[in-house]
């Protein structure tokens, strides 16, 4: 019996020894599991070391040395243990014990198909109900890859509402910047959302804040915990946060974070502070959206359902000073700027600023050079489309009155042109043929847009020289083909032109050469989009297929033009084949005809397209195709963030076709040659597109093929 005994508990003990092994083996697989590391490229040059719930980051980071990041996966304590700068002279932290935060709004979208379903722009989200939630994050679990240049350290387990997701830290080879991200799905219809974000800390990580203000002065605060969270209205969109050794700015997608508005009001897209919506506990920098806009039609994002939203910012590390980051932060927008290309001249279209009704005819002082044309020059735009008199005015008469209007247009266009600048006269005219459309004349034209039956088509007036009026389609198209003139469809498919130009494209007017196409602007805008709106570049496609040789311009559709407005964000601009910018004296017919014939590609301004040929030919030319279909497409391209893909849209008149060829090899600031075989058998058309990391872009006008 004793002996019996004796065995059962050493038999115990061997088992219980053998449990305490799994157990604590157990622990070690548990703890390698939580992170992966498989899909990591080691030829990068990027380092991961992983201890436990520690991944030690680090990154080539240009001529900067290295960034690195500690990621710390404990619930308990901040993500970002350590971030900063690794060079010949040692590591300097440039920040610790940060937590990316993130509060989504959501809102309801009114999804009716006669104002556009999801290509609304005519809704007002905020008047409806609404509410914030801050993104919970239990990281359970991380990964680290990579792809191409970019190495993405995923971690599991966001949430708020009926929102699921994850964070996505993306680091750019060759470049101190990361891009810190919530990529969040929802499986609700009809959903509005908008973000704010930023880096917050429960201890006193920065010296200092800083931004540029309004007229490009570094402002600093220096940081006291106690103080309550502060919306700041900043130029550049960038806020800075400063430590003993160096600096972190922070700053949103310069174009995609800013959802279209009729107003480029600055409403404060930054904040600083303590507990920065009642939500955020403890001190921190970030980015933030007004819910309110600008007031009139306010549509937020798109979160359509099982859609990836990526909830972003960047992140810009420097060893230095504040102004030393922020000048690194002004390069990816060129100083929110336009740079001239050889060949090339900026034009930008459809601005409703009413100078003319609320100045020169109000009896205002009238400035010598007035502040709009400031901002202009300042953001490198050559060539000006106005579209006067939307609204204000009489564009019907009373005669006089009109012609009156249209004198002191002219006239003020004549006097704030120049060898560089020019001002050109334009309308919204939206009588005659359906939904809203931009009319564009080579000189100066006196038209009023009606005419009664005892009234002549055109006369002479004693003061104003020729004058038409116009009483029908008809009457338009041959005003536009006697003078010149081009129209399009403004802002297609959506707003007052929703339905538009599909109602019509069977119209004489519309198949015309007067009738050049459509303008683009990024409505509707959706953050799981890796563009920005494809909206009008997917009418340019139909309309290809349609068989019509029309073009797309970028607008911009905005009101009032000043430099405290957050302008570049809501620009866009044309760069046309150009040599010199017209005398206004003489006309300006080779604007028209540029963008007639499709001799021009829409920017950004971060993207930038000198050269596209398909077997030779420029966009607008015709190129021969071999029965193979073998085609050689050369581009050359010039870019500021890292690119992300290219891609060759082409149609055969009915289908749509798309390559997308990645581009995640490239470093940030960059300029390069690209050539591309693809294969163009029984396509009718093509024409190109190139994109970055931030959804700023470039696209050219069609190739068509034969």
């Amino acid at each position: 019996m004793v002996f019996c005994q004796n065995k059962s508990v050493s038999f115990l003990i061997k088992w219980g020894s053998f449990l305490l092994l799994f157990f604590v083996c157990a622990l070690d697989l548990s703890a390698q599991h939580l992170v992966d590391v498989s899909q990591l490229n080691k030829r990068t040059g990027v380092k991961v070391q992983v201890e436990g719930k520690l991944i030690d980051v680090k990154w080539p980071a240009g001529k900067n040395g290295k960034g690195r990041i500690i990621f710390d996966l404990e619930k308990s304590m901040p993500l970002f243990k350590s971030v900063g700068m690794e060079s010949k002279d040692g590591f300097k932290e440039i920040a610790a014990g940060l937590d990316p935060a993130f509060i989504l709004t959501i809102g309801k979208r009114t999804l009716d198909p006669k104002s556009g379903g999801w290509d609304v722009f005519f809704d007002r989200v905020p008047q409806k109900p609404y509410k914030s939630y801050l993104l919970g994050f239990d990281k359970r679990s991380a990964s680290v890859s990579s792809s191409g240049a970019h190495t993405i350290i995923r971690i599991s387990g966001m949430q708020a509402a009926s929102f699921k997701g994850a964070l996505e830290i993306t680091l750019y080879t060759g470049s101190p910047l990361f891009n810190v991200a919530a990529v969040m799905t929802t499986e609700a219809d009809s959903t509005a959302i908008l973000y704010d974000a930023g880096l917050v800390s429960k201890t006193q990580v920065w010296q200092n804040v800083s931004w540029s203000d309004v007229k490009n002065t570094l402002q600093t605060a220096k940081v006291a915990h106690g103080t309550a969270a502060r919306n700041q209205e900043v130029k550049y969109r960038t806020i800075i946060g400063q430590s003993k050794e160096g600096s972190i700015a922070l700053f949103p997608p310069p174009h995609q974070y800013f959802y279209p508005l009729d107003e480029a009001f600055n409403l404060k897209f930054t904040w600083w502070g303590q507990n920065y919506g009642n939500l955020m506990l403890g001190y921190g920098i970030g980015i933030r959206q007004d819910p309110l806009g600008d007031r009139r039609f306010v549509p937020w994002f798109n979160a359509p359902p099982k859609t990836n939203q990526r909830l972003n910012y960047f992140c810009l590390l420097n060893a230095g000073s504040p102004a030393a980051v922020l000048e690194e932060v002004k390069k990816f927008t060129h100083h929110d700027s336009y740079v001239p290309l050889p060949g090339y001249k900026t034009m930008a279209s459809h601005f409703h600023n009413e100078f003319i009704m609320d100045v020169v005819l109000k009896g205002l002082p009238v400035p010598e050079k007035p502040e709009f044309k400031e901002v202009f020059e300042k953001a490198g735009v050559n060539i000006v489309h106005l579209g006067e008199f939307h609204g204000p005015g009489h564009p019907k008469g009373p005669d006089e009155e009109r012609l009156k209007e249209l004198q002191a247009l002219h006239e003020q266009c004549a006097r704030l042109s120049d060898n560089n600048f020019l001002l050109l006269p334009g309308e919204e005219p939206n009588n005659f043929y359906g939904g809203h459309w931009l009319s564009f004349f080579p000189k100066p034209v006196n038209w009023i847009m009606s005419r009664k039956p005892d009234m002549p088509f055109v006369s002479e007036h004693p003061q104003y020289g020729k004058v038409y009026r116009i009483g029908n389609k008809d009457e338009m198209l041959k005003l536009l083909e006697l003078e010149n003139g081009l129209a399009w469809t403004a802002h297609a498919r959506t707003k007052a032109s929703t339905g538009y130009p599909d109602a019509y494209k069977e119209e004489g007017f519309f198949k015309s050469e007067t009738f050049m196409g459509a303008a683009w602007k990024a409505i509707p805008a959706d953050l799981s989009l890796p563009t920005l709106s494809k909206r009008v570049l997917n009418l340019l496609d139909d309309m290809a297929n349609w068989g019509l040789k029309k073009h797309v311009i970028a607008e911009s559709d905005i009101f009032t033009i000043t430099e405290q407005n957050e302008m570049y964000a809501h620009l866009n601009v044309n760069y046309l084949q150009l040599d010199k910018v017209p005398n206004f004296k003489d006309g300006w017919q080779p604007v028209l005809d540029a963008m007639r014939q499709g001799k021009f590609f829409v920017s950004t301004g971060e993207v930038l397209l000198p050269e596209f040929t398909v077997n030779g030919k420029k966009s607008g030319d015709t190129a021969k195709i071999s029965s193979s279909g073998k085609t050689k497409i050369v581009l050359s391209a010039d870019w500021t963030f890292p690119l992300n893909f290219a891609e060759v849209v082409s149609g055969d008149g009915k289908e749509v076709y798309r390559e997308r060829i990645s581009l995640n090899n490239t470093l940030a600031f960059g300029k390069k040659q690209f050539e591309f075989t693809v294969n163009l058998a029984n396509r009718k058309w093509v024409r190109l597109e190139l994109w970055d990391i931030a959804a700023n872009g470039a696209f050219t006008q069609q190739v068509w093929l034969e």
